[in-house]
This record gives structure tokens, C-alpha cells and sequence, in this order.
């Protein structure tokens, strides 16, 4: 009978509404939310992002059958820059793991690693829309030019907004932060870049082949 008193008033004490006790819960019905808010906004954001470019891939399929479609060339340096991209996200997946294991050097090289080619992959495609206005292909030109400059300028978009949390993240593992205390930003640039890169391979593959 006590016993029975003991779990009456545990449960009527229990608050369900607290962090605390919503993670007890949890364990004890099998469920546990293991993102933080960083990264839960960070999934709901890259959502919507590929929401927003898959709309543009289907616009762009479907505009493409049209008389007025003149196909553009595809400059070499698109090549150059698509594996400088690879390159800079793997800088990111070693900081990342890097953070993991609580190797610092590790951290600091991956992420300057990463940074500094996505500043070349940036300088790369500007370059890219230099050639190609050379050669007349204008974003008025036709509507195939109009789809690279926009694909080509949202990605870039991007990838600046990407630089400014990595800008950030670099300023603290450049000032000594523990390892620990950075590795929630690390991870979150390292998702982002790998989620950009296969942007830009859809985009890239989408430019090629049609």
C-alpha cells in the first residue's frame, strides 16, 4: 500500500513540460530527440532550400524544349571548379572528424583547408561569367544563359552565407577555443558543405547533359 502512495505522488509531481523530465520520458518510452536546435533549424533550412532549387530543376526542364533554347558552352574551368569544391568539403568532413577525436591541429587545418578553396571555387565562377560574356553568352541573352547565371548565382548565395558561420567558427579555433566548444559549429559548416557540393553536382550535371 505505501508503495503504491510513493508512485501516486511521483507521478503527480512529475513536469513533463521541463527539458528534464521530457528526457526521462523519452528513455523510458524508447523515444530520444537527439538534435540540438542548431542543427534541427540547420535541416529545416537546407529543406526548404532543396525545395526552392528542385522548383527552379523543374522550370528549367521544362522551359528547355522551347524554339528559343540555345545551349551554352561549357567552359573547362567548370571542371576545375567542381573538383576545388570537392576538395574544400572534404577539408570540412576532416575537420569534423578531427573535432570528434578532439584533435585540434586537425581542426584548424580541414577548416582553413575547406574555407580557402570555397574562396577559389567563388573566384573560379566568377571567372567562369567573364569567359562566357566574352563571348557574348549574356544572362539576356537566351533563357539557357539566364538558368546558368541564376543557378550559378543562388549557389554562390550560398556558399557566401556558409563562409560567414565558417568565418566565425575559424575565429574561435583560432583563438584556442577547447576543441570541444567548437565542434557543434564545425559539425553544422561540414553538413552544409557536403549538402552545397551535391547542389552544385545536380546543378553541374544538369548544365552538362542538357
Amino acid at each position: 500500500m505505501g508503495n503504491w502512495r510513493v508512485g501516486l505522488f511521483s507521478q503527480l509531481a512529475e513536469k513533463p513540460w521541463t527539458p528534464e523530465q521530457a528526457a526521462i520520458d523519452d528513455r523510458h518510452k524508447g523515444v530520444e530527440f537527439s538534435l540540438t536546435t542548431p542543427q534541427f533549424g540547420l535541416r529545416v533550412f537546407l529543406g526548404f532550400v532543396t525545395v526552392i532549387f528542385t522548383l527552379f530543376v523543374v522550370v528549367y526542364v521544362e522551359r528547355m524544349v522551347f524554339a528559343d533554347w540555345k545551349p551554352m558552352p561549357e567552359p573547362w574551368l567548370l571542371w576545375v571548379n567542381t573538383a576545388i569544391l570537392v576538395i574544400s568539403s572534404i577539408g570540412l568532413q576532416w575537420a569534423w572528424v578531427s573535432a570528434d577525436k578532439g584533435d585540434a591541429d586537425g581542426v584548424k587545418k580541414g577548416l582553413y583547408l575547406g574555407g580557402v578553396l570555397a574562396f577559389a571555387f567563388l573566384t573560379g565562377q566568377l571567372l567562369v561569367w567573364q569567359q562566357l560574356v566574352v563571348l557574348g553568352f549574356y544572362a539576356s541573352s537566351n533563357p539557357a544563359s539566364a538558368f546558368f547565371y541564376l543557378f550559378t548565382a543562388l549557389h554562390a548565395v550560398h556558399l557566401l552565407g556558409g563562409l560567414v558561420a565558417w568565418g566565425r567558427t575559424a575565429i574561435k579555433v583560432k583563438s584556442g577555443m577547447d576543441v570541444a566548444k567548437v565542434r557543434g559549429s564545425v559539425e553544422l559548416c561540414a553538413v552544409y558543405w557536403h549538402f552545397l557540393l551535391v547542389i552544385w553536382i545536380v546543378i553541374f550535371g544538369l548544365l552538362l547533359f542538357t
